[in-house]
């Protein structure tokens, strides 16, 4: 039998060509369904249906189980107010807001302003000798928050505020009784609304600020200083009615001091006049001294004065207020409080007669001071600010300690919204009645 190879081999390759194009007709048909399919990214988001947003993003980063890193959008960093504001201050102005300066007469003077224009202070205090009548008293405390507009940083405007024979307000204005009267009633609604009276009354005339309530226990009968400034000799008693005044004046917009850091009950020596000592161990302060400020502490007191005594089985060399064992170690470290410590003023004879104010200014920022408080000079203001910026740039004092303290000040101002455009506020007539109505309670007890 004849076979023609020439058509045999043309057969054999129509053939294959045959199937050559059926495989690819299936391969395309392949694709084409693939390209149809819904992407398993596309497959989640669809089955989420209504879910929201981040539901929708959950199934698709969660499929097979594996997180999608890439995906993944981090949470936005809440911004820190304080810190903006902070970095924005240059090394001057920072070093301002750590000093708390008196000032002369009853008006603004001209180095009065330039305290405020070039040193840069973040606050003032006023003494009786600079208070005359509500409204004088009043322009004279806006006249210093004017002042200070063109400085980034509102100014403290602060005053010893006690009642009893600590009273800075004019006469017109009606006296509150000292703290050891209010302590013989044991009532702390009456503290209470001691302090909101107390705010009432400084905010008459523009204060921000009050150096109170005295947390000192009045353990000593012979002490010249304390005596009645005291809720009384009981630890419990000053506890209970301190942290209640503290509230009161708190919950009227004023920023409480409690005072004198680590007790000054027991002192037998006036600290503006001398170095008082005061022979107690740590154990001995803790039983006593110690209870009413760290009650503060817990309900997260706003600032703290430390005095100027000796606690030679603390801290042999230095006082309270330059102490790094007693502000650093106890105040700052066993306590655990973060707010605004103020120094006691630096111009009062415990100080003045044994050191030298450029040494005491940085021991007390080494030793974890914000603020420090100088009156009656205005040129002891300005040794202040020269030595804390020379410690500075020598690298006595570094610059990250000193943000550290501008932060707490900035963070308390910023609480309290502070504002040189504050005006005084308040009813005379009506706070005077309220003070005579609250007397005859405190009486009554």
């Amino acid at each position: 039998m004849y076979i023609d190879n020439h058509k045999l081999k043309n057969k054999h390759i129509n053939t294959l060509q045959m199937l050559f194009l059926l495989f690819g007709i299936v391969l395309l048909l392949s694709a084409c369904g693939e390209s149809q399919k819904p992407s398993s990214s596309e497959q989640n988001n669809n089955n989420a249906g209504t879910e929201t947003n981040a539901n929708s993003n959950a199934g698709a980063n969660n499929q097979n189980g594996q997180d999608d890193q890439q995906n993944t959008v981090p949470p936005q960093e809440e911004k820190d107010s304080v810190k903006e504001q902070l970095h924005q201050l240059s090394l001057d102005e920072k070093i301002g807001q750590m000093i708390l300066a008196g000032v002369q007469g009853t008006t603004l003077d001209a180095q009065a302003k330039q305290m405020i224009t070039d040193q840069k202070v973040g606050g003032i205090i006023f003494y009786a000798n600079n208070v005359s009548t509500v409204p004088g008293t009043a322009k004279f405390v806006q006249s210093i928050k004017d002042a200070n507009r063109s400085n980034p940083v509102p100014i403290f405007m602060s005053v010893d505020q006690e009642g009893g024979k600590v009273s800075r307000m004019p006469e017109t204005v009606e006296s509150i009784p000292s703290n050891g009267k209010v302590g013989k009633t044991k009532d702390a609604d009456l503290a209470e609304t001691m302090g909101k009276l107390l705010a009432r009354q400084i905010q008459l005339v523009g204060f921000n600020v009050d150096f109170a309530p005295v947390l000192d226990v009045n353990s000593n009968p012979n002490n010249p200083v304390i005596g009645d400034r005291s809720f009384g000799s009981s630890a419990s008693l000053v506890s209970q009615m301190g942290i209640a005044e503290m509230k009161g004046l708190r919950s009227e917009g004023i920023i409480p001091v409690v005072k004198h850091f680590p007790g000054h009950g027991d002192t037998s020596v006036d600290s503006h006049l001398d170095l008082p000592v005061v022979n107690k161990t740590e154990k001995q302060l803790a039983q006593l001294e110690w209870i009413p400020f760290e009650a503060a502490v817990k309900e997260q007191v706003e600032a703290v004065m430390v005095a100027h005594i000796l606690f030679p089985k603390l801290d042999p060399d230095h006082p309270a207020s330059l102490s790094d064992v007693i502000i650093g170690q106890q105040l700052r470290g066993k306590f655990k409080y973060d707010g605004v410590v103020i120094t006691d003023d630096l111009s009062m004879g415990a100080i003045a007669k044994n050191y030298k104010l450029k040494d005491a200014a940085v021991a007390t920022v080494q030793a974890g001071s914000d603020i420090l408080l100088v009156a009656h000079s205005y040129e002891s203001a300005k040794t202040i600010f020269d030595t804390l910026k020379n410690a500075v740039k020598s690298g006595k004092i570094s610059e990250s300690r000193i943000n550290e303290s501008v932060y707490r000040i900035l963070a308390l101002k910023q609480k309290y919204n502070l504002s040189d455009e504050e005006q005084p506020s308040g009813d005379l007539k009506q706070l005077n009645a309220d003070i005579v109505d609250w007397r005859k309670q405190v009486d009554a007890r």
